[in-house]
């Protein structure tokens, strides 16, 4: 039985022998043999890294079960010469299972929907553009998530924002 998945894609280091991190992203999109895949967007980075990142989103149609799946990704972020390393921290490939048409899942080390997807504008708005409908278990839409992290925020006297 093939379940369908949509994967997020991030790179902030080049690599030698496929480029920058926007060539980074669109050979591991090559290699995903993806169903769909967004637009390649430049996002700021989060944590301690200082470099800019390349994302994307792809749907793939496979046959393997999600920790199968998140084996195989793992195998191509080594093959593009990812390493453990600082959390957040500049990298060559991450590869992650953002959503699946099994709905939830969880075990050691994987859950699906991604446990931080919804607050993530650099996921949500490449997946937004190849899955806009796709529900996100207890979240309602792809959509409708990428509207509430963009929508403008009241100002307060204060200067601050509210919400999130």
């Amino acid at each position: 039985m093939s379940h369908l998945y949509a994967i997020g894609l991030g790179s902030n280091r080049p690599h030698g022998r496929y480029g920058t991190p926007a060539q980074v992203v669109e050979t591991a999109l090559s290699e995903l043999q993806p169903i769909a895949a967004s637009g390649i967007i430049e996002t700021a980075p989060i944590g301690p890294s200082l470099r800019t990142f390349a994302n994307a989103a792809a749907l793939i149609e496979t046959k393997l079960s999600p920790p199968e799946l998140l084996r195989h990704l793992k195998g191509i972020e080594r093959h593009f010469g990812r390493r453990r390393g600082l959390r957040w921290g500049a990298r060559v490939l991450d590869l992650d299972i953002l959503l699946w048409s099994g709905g939830r899942w969880l075990s050691a080390g994987l859950s699906i929907p991604h446990p931080r997807l919804i607050e993530r504008l650099f996921t949500l708005d490449p997946l937004g553009q190849i899955a806009p409908e796709w529900k996100i278990p207890r979240h309602g839409t792809v959509r409708q998530q990428l509207a509430r992290l963009t929508r403008p925020r009241p100002v307060h006297r204060s200067g601050r924002r509210s919400g999130p």
